[in-house]
């Protein structure tokens, strides 16, 4: 297995998580613990106790040469973030989420995220269930168009699904530069400056192998009923789709209802469970850019629990994309 620890691993917005939410004290949990750069910040910055949560246990592995030296105040439960307030066990003071797909996942060939690195064709996070050779061969062009265009807005989806298709009917379909290298003939050549042809092919694959939007909103409802009153919530995503999730439901749970008008009815009051602090998202500054270029479509949203009981969110408010994968 390649080497994962030997590269930096930096986490994006820590800074602004931690001067947002200071003074940092009493019990976090990192729902996407990675390679713990928010857990050793967090306690570093006087948290009592993290709870580290990950779903894949190759992020623990990782943790085993430095964990212990936080003893008893970090705590790593291996599960989906979808069910932090079960996993966590206690009420919270606080909650990180960065989103997306880790550092680490994208330097190991092996885990079949990149596609710049020639591996299998994988991408489960949580190395179980469907990987992406399943469902690049399997599923049908219609719904591989639908994955390709709603979870990662690639417009020339059919083209790219049609493609696909085609030459999976020639011998099956996997590794990763063989998918890259067929999504790459179906777009016009990189400029420079432009990401790679096959980012987003690979983002709505990697979304759909590992439920990525559905867990976001169950993890969002379930850090609601962890939270204590007056605990933080700081969510960190990296593309427009999981940002309009979390904003969704941040306005969802922040509002008291009304509003009404002529084209809709007045919503039913209600008592808000978070309060925005700040109310728009966090962006990084240059500097943080030119240190991590990963950080650059990055947006921080933070949130503060009141003491209102926790209500479900309906998940068609929240705008996830309407994609039947079963």
């Amino acid at each position: 297995m390649t080497d994962a620890s030997a590269a930096p691993h930096i986490p994006v917005l820590l800074g602004a998580i931690l001067r947002e939410v200071a003074p940092v004290s009493g019990v976090w949990l990192d729902g996407t613990f990675g390679a713990g750069g928010y857990a050793r910040g967090l306690l570093e910055g006087g948290a009592d106790l993290v709870i580290g949560v990950d779903r894949d246990p190759l992020a623990f592995e990782m943790a085993a040469d430095w964990a212990g030296t936080f003893g008893d105040r970090l705590r790593l439960v291996e599960g989906t973030f979808s069910t932090l307030d079960e996993l966590a066990g206690e009420k919270l003071d606080g909650v990180t989420l960065d989103l997306g797909v880790s550092s680490m996942q994208l330097d190991l060939a092996e885990r079949g995220f990149s596609f710049m690195r020639d591996g299998p064709l994988d991408m489960r996070m949580g190395q179980a269930g469907l990987s992406a050779e399943d469902l690049v061969n399997e599923a049908s062009e219609a719904l591989l168009a639908d994955i390709l265009f709603h979870y990662g807005e690639e417009r020339a989806a059919r083209r790219i699904a049609r493609a696909i298709v085609a030459e999976r009917a020639k011998g099956r379909i996997n590794s990763t530069l063989q998918l890259s290298g067929i999504v790459e003939k179906c777009l016009p050549r990189k400029k420079p400056g432009q990401s790679h042809p096959a980012t987003r092919s690979f983002q709505a694959i990697r979304i759909a192998v590992n439920d990525e939007f559905g867990q976001l909103a169950e993890g969002l409802m379930a850090a609601e009923r962890a939270l204590k009153p007056g605990g933080k919530l700081a969510v960190v995503t990296f593309h427009s789709s999981e940002d309009r999730i979390a904003k969704r439901f941040l306005a969802e749970r922040s509002s008291t209802g009304g509003g009404g008008s002529r084209y809709a009815p007045e919503a039913a009051a209600q008592i808000p469970g978070f309060a925005l602090t700040p109310r728009k998202a966090i962006a990084p500054d240059e500097d943080e850019i030119s240190r991590n270029p990963r950080a650059r479509s990055a947006k921080l949203r933070i949130a503060r629990r009141t003491d209102a009981p926790a209500v479900p969110v309906d998940p068609a408010k929240l705008g996830l994309p309407q994609v039947e994968l079963s």
